[in-house]
């Protein structure tokens, strides 16, 4: 499980450093300085639960269910709040108005919510 954690968790990390590039780079020209903003904090986003993937991979603190649990919760969270985030940002260059899922972002923010209240929970409730 960890191993697939930390497969995880570089993935995301990689593809947020190609994001944060592409947004810098070929973004910057053809979006709003509000829809780069928007985009960037898609990107940061994306890279803190990146660490916390390797973080969670590497720890030996917390119980298998906790981590499988957190796991499942950072990958949709990251797809529903960062992806939206991206989508959302890139109209003009998409050409699609993906406005109608404008509601998953707030949904992902609440899962990702969930997998960092998991992490506490499974701390304070252990007794090793």
């Amino acid at each position: 499980m960890e191993r697939k954690i930390i497969s995880v968790g570089a993935l995301m990390g990689i593809t947020a450093i190609i994001l944060g590039a592409f947004g810098a780079h070929a973004l910057k020209k053809l979006l709003s300085g509000d829809q780069l903003n928007a985009f960037e904090t898609g990107v940061k986003y994306q890279m803190y639960h990146a660490l916390f993937l390797l973080f969670l991979g590497v720890n030996s603190f917390l119980s298998q269910k906790a981590k499988k649990m957190i796991f499942q919760l950072v990958i949709f969270g990251v797809i529903f709040f960062c992806g939206s985030i991206y989508l959302l940002s890139t109209k003009p260059v998409m050409g699609i108005d993906f406005k109608f899922i404008g509601i998953v972002t707030p949904v992902g923010g609440v899962i990702l919510i969930a997998a960092w209240s998991v992490l506490l929970w499974d701390v304070w409730k252990a007794k090793r």
